[in-house]
């Protein structure tokens, strides 16, 4: 996949299907959203998602907590699904200023060379957001392009969006995450080392260390896999601070591995939270977190045999 970033200045080669979008989380109504591009790579044009980076609401102010998906996660979630070219567009002062109908003409349809473009309801662009589904229509028999706005999903009966994806992953509610995302809520790192601390109470961990603008879940132990060259190992994750050993104050995503002996230390792997099992504690001792650890990983044990 193509990344077209941190520049104004580019001119695609070939026709491109086109989806907008902010993209945050990549749930099922983005991908139902990037399916309609997707198939148009059949008639010979290339797949282009186009985003603001940073996202308008970021850029506004208007920005509510952290994002679902980090910057390097919705690249390879692009790049998994099979989009061609992944435009990056940088929001500043000067390009938030562009006019809804110069941003048509000379960014999608001269610059991108945009045949067919996808986009929701509520798709929004140009100088104070005035860029709606109505001037893509508008423009569409003028300037030779097709037009897909797409309807909202729904998922027991609610709409599906970034804001109540959000909402659930805050709430600790795995299982729904899972059915508004189509996928498991996730962490994409390279293992860091920790305090060894597992290694040494014989439950040898895993550690990843979530950037600051990455969404945490409510502290706590959840039942989980991990990802690693194409292999899922089921696991119990621990998300938090870890106070009973005092480490050093930073948000960890450590995880216990069934079965697995390796080591992954500067391995890139996945963290999949698949469900809440209880709050992160404060142990009087570490023998006491050792009790507590081995109780945690018997009833995960019976979690995993029972799916």
């Amino acid at each position: 996949m193509e990344i077209i970033k941190d520049t104004t200045d580019f001119q695609l080669k070939y026709g491109s299907a086109a989806a907008i979008g902010k993209f945050d989380g990549i749930h099922k109504g983005h991908v139902t959203l990037l399916s309609h591009i997707l198939k148009q790579k059949e008639q010979g044009v290339k797949a282009v998602a186009f985003t603001f980076h940073p996202s308008a609401a970021a850029f506004f102010g208007q920005a509510k907590g952290a994002e679902l998906t980090t910057r390097d996660e919705k690249r390879k979630m692009f790049e998994k699904l099979g989009i061609d070219i992944l435009i990056e567009f940088p929001l500043n002062s000067q390009t938030a200023a562009t006019p809804a109908e110069e941003f048509v003409r000379k960014i999608l349809v001269q610059q991108m060379k945009a045949v067919y473009i996808a986009a929701g309801e509520d798709v929004s662009f140009g100088y104070k957001g005035l860029g709606n589904k109505e001037l893509l229509c508008k423009l569409a028999g003028e300037l030779g392009y097709q037009v897909r706005i797409i309807d909202k999903v729904y998922c027991r009966g609610q709409e599906i969006s970034s804001s109540l994806v959000r909402m659930m992953v805050e709430k600790g509610d795995m299982p729904m995450v899972r059915e508004l995302l189509g996928r498991p809520y996730s962490f994409d790192g390279e293992v860091e080392p920790g305090n060894r601390l597992g290694r040494r109470l014989g439950m040898p961990t895993v550690n990843l260390y979530p950037v600051k603008e990455k969404l945490l879940p409510p502290k706590g132990v959840y039942f989980s896999q991990v990802i690693y060259k194409n292999h899922i190992y089921q696991g119990i994750t621990n998300i938090g601070q870890k106070p009973t050993v005092k480490e050093n104050g930073n948000i960890s995503v450590e995880t216990y591995l069934y079965g697995f002996t390796g080591d992954l230390y500067g391995k890139e792997i996945v963290t999949e939270l698949l469900q809440f099992k209880r709050p992160e504690q404060k142990f009087e001792n570490v023998e006491a977190l050792k009790r507590q650890m081995e109780r945690d990983i018997q009833e995960g044990a019976v979690f995993f045999q029972k799916k």
